[in-house]
């Protein structure tokens, strides 16, 4: 049966606050901070628990091999006698963000009937550029049975950042859907990560229905203030849209094409004078896991607690809640580590519509596992990295230890 399946990423222990991440404003406010892998990972795993309580099937992707010393080495230079900014692009643990991990069309919406994933080359930023061949890896051990075709990423110099330009909308999940690309053209002082050309080569890879294939542009100015990707102003789940006002180029244009490829989609959205861009970005409201609940009870919110901590936010979000809107249901979730590096609820998780008896076992979680998982976080994650750390070579040699300690507890020695 196909269901929704979100897959988080585990917060690998080099999460370090270096500000690599040209465009993201948390990143940048926080760079030279000294970060907390031990706690990132925590809440992490805390955030996976919750939504298993709520009855939502839940998996994971593993930390990348970090320090990436075979990326430095075709670089001419290696972990001793790297330049620190290069040693930090190395060191990264930014593949804790399964949204950037792939773009996924599922099966009800490919010619093929197989739910198609296109692994993101992530060329716009150098740290994350050398993440894709780890996670290609995990898709096709993840994602190996025959209901599933696993794509190489697509060629630079076309930038693709995944799933958080990506949405989808359909009646239900095992239905067909229309998927919606949006991309960027600029975005004043930062980079446009997400190119028109990488998105239709993902759709013309994933045999997606023209008719039903929608390509946005991201609002210019929703760029500028330091909404890097369309996840940090819009989501869609089912047949609900959920955007503030600014989140595209052309609002009118956007939403007219929208309800004329989908006229049964409800579209929630948030003024501008109710909530500025600033409020947004800095709440990460949109940054948001919005889910279907079990047993009809309507769709839940799964949002960072700092959306609480912003007084228009709430407020609105209240305000919604008690109205009769298809969104019933506030859940706030811990994941300050992961916000200060620039990363809310929704970029650690990557959705697959799948049947989850087709995925490899290892990469589904459970209560038990992620007990056994926290032990090793718990014993083998460092409580703290400051960015004097990363020159560390036996701090290295531990977080290497620690990351193959993980992959044995789950039997996943193949991605060492």
């Amino acid at each position: 049966m196909l269901t929704e399946i979100n897959f988080d990423g585990i917060i690998g222990p080099t999460h370090n606050y270096a500000g690599l991440s040209h465009g993201n404003i948390a990143s940048a406010n926080n760079a030279g901070d000294v970060s907390q892998p031990r706690a990132a990972a925590l809440q992490g795993l805390e955030k996976m628990r919750a939504n298993i309580a709520l009855g939502l099937p839940q998996g994971w992707f593993m930390p990348l091999a970090r320090p990436d010393g075979p990326w430095l080495a075709t670089l001419a230079t290696d972990e001793a006698s790297a330049e620190p900014h290069l040693r930090a692009q190395a060191w990264s643990a930014s593949s804790m963000w399964a949204a950037n991990a792939a773009t996924v069309s599922p099966a009800p919406d490919t010619a093929d009937g197989k739910c198609h994933l296109t692994v993101a080359n992530l060329v716009t930023m150098p740290h994350r550029s050398h993440e894709w061949p780890g996670t290609l890896a995990q898709l096709r051990l993840a994602f190996a049975h025959d209901a599933f075709a696993v794509h190489p990423p697509v060629a630079a110099p076309f930038g693709d950042e995944g799933a958080a330009n990506h949405m989808r909308l359909t009646p239900a999940h095992g239905e067909a859907g229309i998927e919606i690309f949006v991309y960027g053209v600029s975005g004043g002082p930062f980079p446009s990560r997400q190119h028109i050309e990488a998105s239709k080569a993902i759709a013309r890879a994933h045999h997606l229905d023209p008719a039903r294939t929608l390509f946005i542009e991201q609002s210019r100015t929703a760029i500028a203030a330091g909404a890097f990707h369309n996840d940090v102003v819009a989501v869609a789940n089912g047949h609900v849209l959920f955007t503030h006002e600014a989140a595209f180029e052309d609002r009118g244009r956007a939403h007219a094409a929208i309800r004329a490829a989908a006229p049964w989609c409800e579209i929630v959205e948030v003024p501008t004078k109710a909530i500025t861009m600033a409020d947004a970005i800095k709440s990460y409201l949109f940054n948001a896991q919005l889910v279907t609940l079990p047993a009809d009870a309507g769709m839940g919110l799964i949002l960072p607690t700092e959306a609480k901590d912003t007084p228009a936010v709430w407020s609105w979000l209240e305000t919604m809640i008690a109205g009769n809107g298809p969104i019933r249901r506030l859940i706030p979730v811990d994941v300050r580590q992961s916000m200060a590096n620039g990363g809310g609820p929704a970029c650690l998780r990557l959705r697959v519509v799948a049947d989850p008896a087709t995925v490899d076992p290892r990469f589904m979680a459970s209560n038990a596992l992620i007990d056994s998982v926290a032990k090793i976080v718990a014993a083998q994650w460092p409580e703290a990295i400051a960015p004097a750390d990363l020159a560390s070579a036996t701090l290295a040699a531990d977080v290497r230890k620690a990351r193959a300690a993980l992959l044995d507890v789950l039997k996943l020695g193949k991605l060492l």
